[in-house]
């Protein structure tokens, strides 16, 4: 993971916890039922960040090592999951995550793999993991279609966003980059729905916690704030919007 990104995200950490979308259930569900996870074991979760994806599976009775490089994300998740036994939290990153060769059941990164070094990922995977287990890469990939409100969302984020369409997790998601990491055809697609309704302050919170858009101290904050809350009345029912995401895992075992 690079500087910028270990770093991108620390004037981020409360939007993130409050607004950024959880994963369905659906997730350990397959992992369990598809035999790519083996349950009660111990997992490596890259980029924890706050400890969202952690969460899910510490719920689901997993041991898990969350690997996270930026103090205000890592310190935030260590607070939440205080109460579970079974989280222990590293100051550590993608590619020297300090943990031991063979040691560990599986790997997940929920919406962190962009970030990553690819190939030098790819070699910590090998690593740490013990014989034929699986690494499972995970994201909430928001709808951009299907109705007027989603088109007209991602018309404002490319509209007022610094760098959104280079830092875009869609532009890592391709059959060529999980052929690389995985090996042809080495890796199983599924996807899961799921959505948030959020009304305009939790609107708001799910645009600032993304770390290409302007925060509070940008000039452009104050106009960015206006068009939101005229798309937000637009289409708002019952004080109300829908974002929907269709919920992606690639998993596999590293070749």
């Amino acid at each position: 993971m690079n500087t910028n990104a270990e770093n991108r995200f620390s004037d981020r950490v409360e939007n993130y916890i409050k607004f950024r979308p959880h994963y369905p259930q659906g997730v350990v569900d397959v992992l369990l039922e598809k035999n790519h996870f083996s349950a009660n074991t111990t997992i490596a979760d890259i980029g924890s960040g706050t400890g969202i994806s952690a969460e899910l599976f510490l719920k689901n009775n997993f041991k898990v090592i969350g690997i996270e490089p930026n103090d205000a994300m890592r310190e935030a998740a260590e607070d939440i999951l205080k109460e579970y036994k079974e989280f222990t939290s590293v100051n550590a990153n993608d590619v020297a995550t300090t943990l031991e060769n063979n040691s560990i059941d599986g790997i997940i990164v929920a919406q962190a793999f962009h970030w990553f070094d690819k190939e030098k990922f790819k070699a910590e995977c090998k690593r740490i993991l013990k014989p034929n287990a699986q690494v499972a890469l995970i994201w909430n990939d928001r709808k951009t279609e299907g109705n007027d409100f989603l088109k007209l969302y991602e018309e404002f984020l490319h509209m007022f966003a610094t760098d959104y369409a280079q830092v875009n997790h869609k532009n890592t998601q391709s059959a060529e980059v999980f052929n690389t990491f995985f090996g042809k055809g080495n890796y199983q697609e599924y996807t899961l729905p799921n959505f948030q309704d959020v009304d305009l302050f939790g609107l708001r919170g799910r645009v600032l916690s993304s770390s290409y858009m302007p925060n509070a101290d940008s000039k452009e904050y104050e106009y960015m704030m206006y068009v939101l809350r005229k798309i937000y009345q637009r289409y708002q029912e019952n004080n109300k919007v829908r974002l929907e995401y269709n919920t992606k895992i690639y998993v596999g075992t590293v070749n």
